[in-house]
C-alpha cells in the first residue's frame, strides 16, 4: 500500500477543472441519489446490500478536522462487508463526494473485491486513483468553507467487471465507468458540523 498523496498548500478551487468535472459527477450523483438505479450494461438493479463503516468515522457526525484541509487532510479508513457473492463481484471502486455541490474529493478503482478494508492514508494494490474535481489523482480533503458542502458521502460500489482505466483517468470517464458497472453500493454519510 502507497500513501496517499496530499497537498500542502492552500486550496484555490480551478474553474475550469471544477466545472468540467461536474458533468460526469452530475451523472453519477444524480444517478446514485433516488430510486437506487444506476445505468449499467446490465440493466440491473442497484442494491444497496453493502455495509460500509469506518472506525474514525460516524454515519450522521462531524468529519474529524484529521480528514480535513483544516486538519492533516488525510483519507480515513473504510471497513466493508455484504458484497454481492458468487462471481457477480469483479473489483470494487470508492468514490468521496459532496452530492449537493458536485464534487468529487476522491475517485479509487481497481479494488481488490476480497478486500475489506480501506486503511487510513492508502492506496492499496491493486488500486488506481483517478482526478478528483480539482484535476488530481489523490484524495483532496474537503474544506467545508471553500466547499459549500454540508455532507460529504463515501460511497463504495461493487462491479460486475474490472475497469480498463490507467490511473489519473478524467473524472467522467471513470465515473461513467463505475455507473455502467456498478451492481451494489453501500454508503457513509458525514456533516461539517
Amino acid at each position: 500500500m502507497f500513501p496517499v498523496e496530499r497537498r500542502r498548500s492552500p486550496r484555490s478551487r480551478r474553474a475550469g477543472a471544477r466545472s468540467a468535472a461536474a458533468g460526469g459527477a452530475a451523472l453519477l450523483l444524480a444517478a446514485t441519489a433516488g430510486c437506487g438505479t444506476l445505468p449499467s450494461g446490465t440493466d440491473a438493479e442497484l442494491s444497496d446490500e453493502i455495509n460500509l463503516t469506518s472506525t474514525m468515522l460516524q454515519e450522521g457526525e462531524p468529519l474529524p478536522d484529521l480528514y480535513t484541509c483544516d486538519g492533516d487532510g488525510v483519507s480515513p479508513s473504510l471497513q466493508w462487508s455484504g458484497l454481492p457473492g458468487g462471481d457477480v463481484t469483479q473489483s470494487l471502486a470508492l468514490v468521496v463526494d459532496a452530492p449537493e455541490e458536485a464534487v468529487v474529493f476522491w475517485v479509487l478503482y481497481g479494488l481488490d473485491p476480497q478486500s475489506a478494508e480501506l486503511r487510513q492514508n492508502t492506496v492499496p494494490q491493486p488500486g488506481e486513483q483517478g482526478l478528483n474535481s480539482e484535476g488530481e489523482p489523490a484524495y483532496d480533503p474537503p474544506c467545508f468553507s471553500e466547499d459549500g458542502a454540508s455532507e460529504i458521502r463515501f460511497t463504495l460500489y461493487a462491479l460486475n467487471s474490472e475497469l480498463d482505466l490507467p490511473n489519473d483517468a478524467p473524472l467522467d470517464e471513470s465515473l461513467d465507468a463505475i455507473a455502467d458497472r456498478a451492481v451494489a453500493r453501500g454508503s457513509l454519510t458525514v456533516t461539517n458540523e
